[in-house]
């Protein structure tokens, strides 16, 4: 019985951490070839990167161009009305826009 119990146990837990596995990539990039991010930055945000996209309009593929070139592993927008939290993420990048959605401030947190 117990040995029953501990095989499905183990089995169990198998399906679990398969199911958490990436067997591809998720970024959608045609050549396969992970994102290049800036080296030994652990994935941590550095917005020198991304100050680029300053005085350009928001989009999706700009926050996308932006969170690449700061080595950040996520990214978002901030409209001026936003409510944001004020936990500070080290591998998130924030492009701030004004009203017209011009990126008027690039930032980590």
């Amino acid at each position: 019985m117990f040995r029953t119990r501990a095989y499905l146990a183990t089995l169990a837990m198998a399906a679990v951490l398969a199911g958490c596995s990436t067997g591809g990539d998720a970024g959608g990039n045609a050549g396969g070839a992970a994102p290049a991010a800036p080296a030994g930055n652990d994935g941590r945000c550095d917005a020198s990167g991304a100050d680029f996209a300053m005085g350009k309009q928001a989009s999706a593929e700009l926050l996308e161009q932006a969170r690449k070139a700061s080595g950040s592993q996520i990214a978002r927008i901030l409209k001026p009305h936003d409510v944001v939290t004020l936990e500070y993420r080290s591998e998130r990048l924030n492009l701030n826009v004004n009203e017209q959605g011009v990126v008027n401030r690039v930032n980590c947190g």
